[in-house]
């Protein structure tokens, strides 16, 4: 009889695994996906226009687009984090969500960041709490309103989004307000990184053992009074793996823990790369939580 293969984490061996978070094998489709995101939202920059590629930082890839939400002076703002595993996609995949918010008077912005392997996790976590500075100190000359501001990302974004709710901003800079954020959302993300760096992906992140806990939400939730913690909507596909399901769990369980409030939204029928959709669906249920979080401030 064979030997067992050796668990590397939980009850996952090594192929098991990599099969959890290899989401393009699981979903072979997923090109569709790409390239609809990309064709749309090419269609709404060339109809919406919109305020492009301005830079929150020093290098190329420190960018940001804002879709302003026309004749609303002080509008809330969604600033959506897009995913790709910390390796791949663009700010610019994402103008398609622009429309649900800006007929809303929501204004919209997507943010980019460095991109692994040339850039370190820890640069992508400080590079997204610098955008979201730079939007709060420049809301009024953007037509924000600065206590307003709700984060949200997809997958790896998810992940960035989850790490900017547990910011210290005063601690980032003193003009800084502790509340930044009313609210973040992070759709099908990563909150442990500890699979990941065990992982095959860990070929392009290296990711250091030492440097699971600071850079993981699970391991880096909120240490500041309640008052100044964004409320938190988390929401996965019911199609996810079994990880991404877990880490949704474990997450939301450890915000519960701490007496900070925390809201899961149902993804019935939905899979990695088809969740990202709801966020922008005026007809689902995780753009209404938004809206919510958006209009209460």
């Amino acid at each position: 009889m064979a030997a067992a293969a050796e668990t590397v984490f939980r009850d996952y061996d090594q192929a098991d695994l990599d099969r959890q978070l290899n989401l393009r094998a699981r979903w072979p489709e997923h090109p569709q996906y790409f390239q609809r995101w990309a064709e749309d939202s090419a269609a709404v920059r060339a109809g919406l226009g919109g305020r492009l590629d301005l830079a929150y930082g020093t290098t190329p890839m420190e960018t940001l687009d804002l879709f302003p939400a026309e004749g609303v002076p002080a509008a809330p703002l969604l600033v959506f984090i897009h995913g790709g595993y910390w390796q791949a996609l663009d700010k610019g995949d994402y103008s398609y969500m622009a429309p649900a918010f800006v007929e809303r008077g929501i204004a919209f912005a997507s943010l980019n960041y460095g991109l692994a392997p040339a850039t370190k996790i820890g640069i992508m976590i400080d590079q997204v709490r610098r955008a979201l500075a730079w939007l709060y100190r420049h809301a009024g000359e953007l037509g924000v309103d600065p206590a307003r501001i709700v984060v949200a990302g997809h997958s790896a974004g998810g992940h960035l989004a989850a790490m900017a709710a547990s910011t210290d901003w005063m601690a980032v800079a003193p003009d800084l307000s502790p509340d930044l954020l009313a609210g973040a959302v992070a759709i099908s993300g990563v909150y442990d990184l500890e699979p990941i760096r065990l992982s095959y992906h860990n070929k392009v992140l290296a990711i250091a053992a030492g440097e699971v806990a600071p850079w993981s939400p699970l391991h880096s939730l909120p240490s500041g009074p309640s008052e100044e913690v964004p409320r938190l909507v988390v929401a996965v596909g019911s199609e996810e793996t079994d990880e991404f399901l877990r880490q949704q769990a474990e997450y939301a369980s450890a915000w519960q823990g701490r007496g900070l409030a925390v809201r899961e939204v149902g993804m019935t029928g939905l899979n990695h790369f088809s969740a990202v959709d709801a966020l922008a669906d005026p007809d689902h249920a995780l753009h209404a939580a938004v809206q919510q979080l958006l209009k209460a401030g």
